[in-house]
């Protein structure tokens, strides 16, 4: 046993390279590449989500790859709570720790040199995993903030910053502080976003091939 965790450390290790293995799968790469439309990490900002997905002008691809980067965190959330799992817990420490390894993998993707996306999906996916009311409402939030202002980032920092509130709502608190380091997390990767957010500068939804 290893102090407050009930799973042992191989457990904890072996859970955890499970997520972030899944997490790091680059279906946006892979879909584009298959799609015969390149290599994505040479398009807009060269970044390997949905978002810039949806740069090449093939919307089903750009849908495909939101679908797949959300199921992988969603994903190793299910596994990691049926095979580490403690009986009885609100929220299963395995679930917690793969859902955070997939993110982490799909951010940091050892096969794309540690270089990958924002983790949006991933974070959407996980929370679907972890407590699907939370999932939902983040999701809802992310859909109303494109819509009214059609800012890809703005969507997902407004989500991301809101899921812990609606976590607390609920009254799991061990899920809220899991869900504010995911938001840290969020924020960090999104730095250039807000600053081109603060400047004006920030590409909307729909931007073209050469948008960031």
């Amino acid at each position: 046993m290893s102090g407050s965790f009930n799973l042992s450390w191989g457990d904890i290790l072996l859970c955890a390279a499970m997520g972030y293995l899944l997490g790091s799968i680059p279906f946006g790469v892979l879909i584009t590449q298959l799609a015969g439309l390149g290599d994505l990490r040479k398009i807009g900002s060269g970044n390997i989500g949905a978002t810039n997905v949806l740069r090449t002008g093939k919307k089903w691809a750009a849908v495909l790859t939101l679908l797949f980067d959300a199921g992988k965190g969603a994903g190793a959330v299910l596994i990691g709570q049926h095979f580490w799992g403690a009986e009885g817990a609100m929220i299963p420490e395995g679930a917690m720790i793969a859902g955070t390894a997939a993110m982490l993998g799909h951010i940091f993707p050892v096969w794309l040199r540690f270089k990958g996306g924002k983790g949006v999906a991933s974070y959407m996916g996980v929370l679907l995993g972890l407590f699907w009311p939370v999932g939902l409402l983040a999701i809802a939030t992310w859909l109303l903030i494109a819509w009214l202002f059609r800012f890809s980032s703005l969507s997902a920092l407004v989500a991301a910053a809101l899921a812990p509130a609606y976590t607390i709502a609920f009254g799991n608190l061990t899920l809220a502080l899991l869900t504010m380091v995911l938001t840290i997390i969020i924020f960090l990767t999104h730095h250039d976003n807000i600053y081109r957010l603060w400047h004006r500068r920030e590409p909307r939804i729909g931007a073209g091939k050469n948008g960031v």
